[in-house]
């Protein structure tokens, strides 16, 4: 089967050279030239927000990076802190990069500045509203124990639940249809969900970016703090969502592949369908995303209206075809880009890919075997 896919410390920029930066914050030399980045996050360091702030990036972002700051900065203001932040950011992030994120902002705020939305209710999050009692009642709780007790696990790093209530399933597919409508009408050029799939619509284009940050941060990060920390399910600070629609005439299936994911939330909304069985085939790396699927790891699954499914992103799938009706599906790609720092330097993938845990067994297995046949042979020397 192929696709087609889409520890050490982090070394701190050089400071600037004057006492102040570009932006006129004083930054204590001492701090940025002592100092490193933490390898860990400080948990019970309580980050300040950077809501409403102009910034080139996500608010999550600096609210994440803030808890691995050297310790000495967390008791600076929250000016200082931001621009030694976003110094940080821009060294790493690319121009080209920057380029293509100041376009999307401008694409979006055209968008925004004309489009109407028809549900001004699903733009601010309204949980009660949203989400199904039983999965308010243990994101309320917020333990392990309560997660495990409103979700079935078909398959390894695979969990499924209830979570969206019948009404806001309606009221999603009844925007995104108007959106739909209103790009029809003004004949304005979307951009899709990805290169994949031809029909859906992004809905952090059309205003609902807010809403869907409030979705990963509250409801999605401390589901995925308990399952996925090994892929940075602790440290989401950004997300692409989007829906996708199945039928004869919209895209009927989906080829084999991985998310540009940390973690992927996957809700079916509606509509009548038959088929469009999603189908997993064991977590991958980037050097093992080819590799055969073992019988451990497959796993078929059937679409349910308001029941979500929840994988990591290197979890390989797929869709099979939509053989009647029409499907739309919510999707959330939650990512972290704490972790994709950090990946960088890893070499040890074998937490979280299933291939790279199978070379290691077969490694201690091996090195346990040669000590055994060594031992063996100088307990036989030694009798001689």
């Amino acid at each position: 089967m192929s696709l087609e896919v889409a520890k050490k410390e982090i070394q701190q920029p050089t400071p600037p050279t004057a006492d102040r930066n570009g932006n006129g914050v004083a930054v204590s030399q001492s701090v940025a030239t002592m100092h490193r980045l933490r390898l860990n996050p400080n948990t019970e360091h309580k980050p300040d927000s950077y809501e409403g702030l102009q910034l080139d990036f996500s608010p999550l972002l600096f609210s994440s990076l803030e808890r691995y700051l050297p310790p000495p900065m967390l008791s600076y203001s929250r000016d200082s802190k931001l621009n030694y932040m976003r110094d940080i950011i821009l060294r790493y992030s690319p121009e080209g990069e920057r380029t293509r994120a100041q376009r999307q902002r401008e694409y979006r705020q055209k968008i925004i500045s004309h489009y109407q939305p028809l549900h001004k209710e699903l733009y601010t999050m309204n949980a009660s509203n949203f989400f199904a009692p039983s999965f308010l009642k243990a994101i309320n709780e917020n333990r392990e124990e309560s997660f495990r007790r409103i979700m079935t696990e078909p398959s390894q790093g695979v969990f499924t639940f209830e979570m969206l209530q019948p009404h806001f399933c309606e009221l999603l597919l009844s925007e995104v249809e108007n959106f739909e409508k209103w790009v029809h009408e003004t004949k304005f050029k979307i951009m899709r969900p990805n290169t994949m799939n031809k029909f859906g619509a992004v809905l952090d284009d059309f205003g609902l970016e807010t809403m869907l940050d409030k979705l990963m941060e509250d409801f999605i990060r401390p589901i995925s703090k308990v399952f996925f920390s090994d892929v940075g399910g602790s440290t989401l600070d950004s997300h692409h969502g989007f829906v996708v629609e199945y039928g004869i005439d919209r895209d009927v299936e989906l080829g084999f592949h991985v998310d540009d994911s940390e973690v992927t939330l996957n809700v079916c909304l509606g509509k009548q369908f038959t088929g469009g069985d999603l189908f997993f085939r064991g977590v991958r790396c980037d050097k093992h995303v080819n590799t055969e699927t073992h019988k451990d790891e497959v796993l078929d699954y059937s679409h349910v209206p308001g029941r979500a499914v929840l994988h990591r992103g290197r979890h390989r799938h797929g869709a099979r075809a939509t053989t009647t009706g029409h499907r739309v599906n919510l999707l959330l790609w939650c990512r972290s880009s704490v972790f994709r720092e950090l990946r960088k330097y890893q070499k040890d993938l074998s937490s979280w890919c299933g291939e790279c845990q199978r070379e290691k067994k077969e490694r201690q297995s091996l090195s346990i075997s040669t000590t055994k046949q060594e031992l063996l042979k100088k307990e036989g020397k030694a009798a001689t």
